[in-house]
């Protein structure tokens, strides 16, 4: 390893700075790739030595797995074209550990223009790294709550509108049936001023999470539409599909056995869907999809609720 004087041959007083920093600084011949320096901070930093750092391919054996041939490469070719640049990556401490690390790196050139050596400082940046990732956790997190029903916990009428969007559009790309069914739950007013607005709370819930047991598809999405009105989404499920799932709900809700005693005949709670399948094709509106299958859940309250209509669309 040499000496500091290969980095400044002035004076010495630039080694009691350097090495009174917390950065680390080092410095690589370019030719032979091998280190004319690096500070001894690195000791206690990641517990090898100062005289470990012999060469460039050191330097990259340090480097943890999952981030070392993006790093490698992309300071390689920055170098060789001359460009001063930055890296941030995970390195190995010698006890199996990792430390965050920003490498600050300056390509020196000869007077030819050609590279001659890369100085540059390494810095810690765990702990702004551990709040970048808290940040991003909550971001997914906040993110995940903006798509979620707050009451109930399935999906919220944003999510549907962005599922639909996207399952719109690959419907009229790929020529693929896209279903859909709307969902009421029959006379929930008058279920809200038997038993009130707590019960009435609870049984939205019990309805929502027995409509996300009802579908299997991996796009498939039951989303709170509003109020006591639900939707689900079936992409490339034609209309034998959809009456399978809308059956399915209808089912499972009966089986919930929710008394409701101003519910005419049936004394439980019931629901009542209209169902609809397009394949939508270029100048279709997602929009009037789903007014033509409101439509369908309007004839089935309109026919006695507690009923399934369907349409292809």
């Amino acid at each position: 390893m040499s000496d500091i004087h290969d980095l400044d041959s002035d004076s010495a007083v630039y080694k009691t700075l350097l090495e009174s920093t917390q950065a680390i600084p080092w410095k690589i011949d370019w030719a032979s790739m091998q280190f004319a320096y690096i500070g001894p901070q690195i000791e206690p930093l990641l517990g090898w030595s100062q005289d470990s750092w012999v060469s460039a391919e050191d330097w990259a054996m340090r480097i943890h797995p999952d981030d070392r041939d993006y790093v490698v490469n992309f300071c390689i070719s920055q170098s060789k074209a001359g460009i001063d640049h930055e890296a941030d990556y995970r390195a190995l401490t010698k006890d199996n550990g990792y430390v965050w690390i920003r490498d600050v790196v300056h390509v020196v050139r000869d007077e030819n223009g050609e590279a001659q050596s890369l100085v540059g400082f390494m810095f810690d940046i765990s702990e702004r790294k551990k709040t970048e990732e808290k940040l991003i956790s909550l971001q997914k997190e906040l993110e995940a709550l903006s798509f979620k029903d707050g009451l109930t916990g399935i999906a919220n009428r944003r999510r549907f509108d962005s599922s639909l969007d996207v399952e719109w559009t690959n419907a009229q790309r790929t020529g693929q049936p896209l279903s859909l069914i709307l969902l009421d739950i029959d006379f929930f007013k008058q279920y809200n001023d038997r038993y009130g607005h707590i019960l009435g709370d609870k049984c939205l819930t019990r309805v929502a999470q027995t409509l996300s047991l009802a579908i299997a598809g991996p796009r498939d999405i039951a989303a709170r539409f509003g109020g006591e009105e639900f939707v689900i989404l079936l992409p490339e499920t034609d209309e034998n599909g959809a009456r399978e799932v809308a059956e399915r709900c209808q089912r499972l809700i009966e089986k919930l056995q929710i008394l409701h005693e101003k519910a005419d005949d049936v004394q439980v709670l019931t629901v009542s869907m209209g169902v609809g399948t397009i394949v939508p094709s270029a100048g279709m509106e997602a929009t009037d999809f789903i007014q033509a299958v409101d439509k369908c859940l309007y004839s089935a309250k309109q026919n006695g609720r507690n009923r399934i209509e369907s349409a292809r669309i």
